[in-house]
């Protein structure tokens, strides 16, 4: 696959041997939402090295000194619904006062086409880092038109996460959004002819919610 400059995938082993956990059938949906959880707030805690801060005066008890905050209404956390609910506390856990929107897409299981039906954003997405945020990046489609979203309603500084992704999908979002930095804890092999990612996880909405 092609390198592109704005997409980074993690090979951490602690997130490693999470993803093992999480892609174990056998794995019931309590253990696999905290994997979730889990393996967002590593992810989160990395993509965060280039946030801005913004300088502040702290009392110490021995004096006061200069130090340096991420402004608390500079974050802003996206999931794409309904799987993309399930990273929003791992973010929290880094950042508890980042306001949350919702991306409401679905995939037209005979065209594997995304299609929009729900967007509530948080005032001023034009002057905050928006974290964009589903497990599985597959096709490429839906984080396509996500962002194509965001954008359109103002947000010009967005990162995109994902925790599984197929080549297909991570060429299609570099190449059409150049300007997004996409992370990713793990890239998977390939599609199968239904559209999920081989080896994957299965779906992971239905294993978060479980549903069928």
């Amino acid at each position: 696959m092609k390198q592109y400059p704005n997409v980074f995938v993690f090979d951490h082993p602690l997130i490693r041997h999470k993803v093992s956990i999480l892609r174990d059938k056998n794995t019931g949906m309590k253990e696999f939402r905290e994997l979730i959880e889990e393996i967002t707030t590593l992810m989160t805690y990395e993509s965060m090295r280039d946030v801005e801060l913004v300088p502040v005066e702290v009392a110490t008890p021995l004096e006061k000194t200069v130090q340096y905050r991420i402004p608390e209404e500079s974050v802003a956390i996206v999931p794409i619904l309904r799987a993309g609910l399930g990273m929003v506390n791992g973010v929290h856990k880094v950042f508890p006062t980042a306001r949350v929107g919702h991306i409401g897409m679905y995939r037209d299981e005979e065209t594997l086409e995304p299609q929009e039906y729900y967007c509530k954003l948080p005032d001023g997405v034009d002057h905050k880092t928006v974290y964009l945020l589903d497990p599985m990046l597959a096709t490429g489609g839906s984080a396509c038109d996500a962002l194509t979203a965001l954008k359109k309603r103002g947000a010009t500084n967005i990162k995109f996460m994902a925790i599984i992704a197929a080549p297909d999908g991570i060429e299609k979002v570099a190449a059409e959004h150049p300007d997004v930095k996409v992370y990713v804890s793990t890239l998977d092999r390939c599609l199968n002819e239904h559209g999920y990612i081989l080896p994957g996880l299965g779906d992971a909405g239905d294993r978060l919610y479980g549903t069928k």
